[in-house]
């Protein structure tokens, strides 16, 4: 907990150089309490860094390909010169970015997990693929983690300004 804490720490001062007056002194406290809510419910006070590290991913201002690539070097794992990931590494991804609609009662059951598991695996005879086949399923908006496509074109309508006035 306390490594996550100084990591968001360090993260938010940065932020706050580059960003003057728009990061709220309290955001990585302020983080860190949305962490530990999703990912620390039994109040064991561990909150494992990959975990923490998909959500900041997910919530982040970045491109949704971006993110994706982002989650795949995260859980990937290397396999002779590739790097792939496997069913039990999306099960962790998956049931990781699904604490987050969960903190506010949107989550999924595990069944929707590994029917989501399975739809990436289809037709898929090796025990693990290839980022492509990866990036491929989640731009095919699969149910589990549609809120996070949503969230971004929410995120990116935001900066939009049209030049039209009402009667």
């Amino acid at each position: 907990m306390q490594q996550i804490s100084r990591m968001l720490m360090k993260l938010f001062q940065r932020a706050r150089v580059e960003k003057p007056g728009q990061v709220d002194p309290r955001a990585a406290e302020f983080t860190l309490s949305l962490l530990v809510a999703m990912y620390d419910r039994s109040g064991t006070g561990h909150v494992k860094t990959r975990s923490a590290a998909a959500a900041l991913i997910s919530l982040s201002g970045d491109t949704l390909l971006a993110k994706y690539r982002a989650f795949f070097q995260f859980y990937a794992v290397p396999h002779g010169k590739a790097t792939l990931i496997t069913r039990s590494a999306l099960r962790s991804l998956l049931t990781d970015l699904n604490q987050i609609p969960a903190i506010v009662g949107e989550g999924c059951t595990l069944s929707c997990v590994e029917i989501a598991i399975h739809d990436c695996f289809h037709g898929v005879m090796n025990a693990a693929i290839v980022e492509e086949k990866f990036l491929s399923w989640l731009r095919s908006e699969p149910a589990v983690l549609l809120w996070l496509p949503t969230c971004y074109r929410l995120s990116a309508t935001e900066m939009v300004s049209h030049q039209a006035r009402c009667r």
